[in-house]
């Protein structure tokens, strides 16, 4: 949503269509992002994470094409500005020298980032699909929520358990 952005909202539907299609575009960024972050990781463990989080964004993007399908409308991406930035600075992340610890813990410094993007994003859209009566849509983009919730404890979890460590011993 641009300064001088032509979108209208005369209803909290076009709202809510707004931001779907703001999340479409985001979850699509990221399938192309996730493989360079995979391949860029040192540690297994945080490489095999970015791996599955790729599959589960694709499912993200299917249940994203459900919820456009509650609504009889088109799967429809609008470019999101906010996920552009984000996956801008992984990409300097990942094109980074340096130690590899130290990148470890810089490439998850950068997807927590996008995971929380993405955790605000889910959580106002299901709020906004509940307000309209939408349960299908709520509960579609709920289960995406739980799923970016997870992969964000897992990704603490590798950065406090050995990663964030190992960056401080280089």
């Amino acid at each position: 949503m641009g300064l001088f952005s032509s979108t209208t909202f005369n209803s909290l539907e076009d709202l809510f269509v707004d931001q779907i299609q703001d999340l479409y575009y985001a979850e699509q960024r990221l399938t192309a992002a996730l493989p360079k972050m995979a391949a860029a990781a040192h540690s297994s463990a945080l490489r095999a994470g970015f791996e599955q989080h790729l599959e589960e964004t694709q499912n993200h993007l299917k249940r994203l094409e459900r919820v456009f399908q509650t609504m009889n409308k088109k799967a429809q991406a609008k470019t999101c500005h906010a996920m552009k930035g984000l996956v801008e600075e992984g990409s300097e992340v990942i094109s980074a020298g340096g130690d590899p610890d130290v990148k470890d813990a810089a490439l998850i410094a950068a997807a927590q980032r996008v995971e929380h993007y993405e955790m605000s994003g889910y959580g106002t859209a299901r709020t906004f699909a509940q307000r309209l009566g939408n349960h299908e849509a709520a509960r579609l983009l709920q289960e995406t929520l739980q799923e970016e919730e997870a992969t964000d404890k897992k990704l603490t979890q590798l950065a406090e358990q050995g990663i964030n460590a190992q960056a401080a011993m280089a």
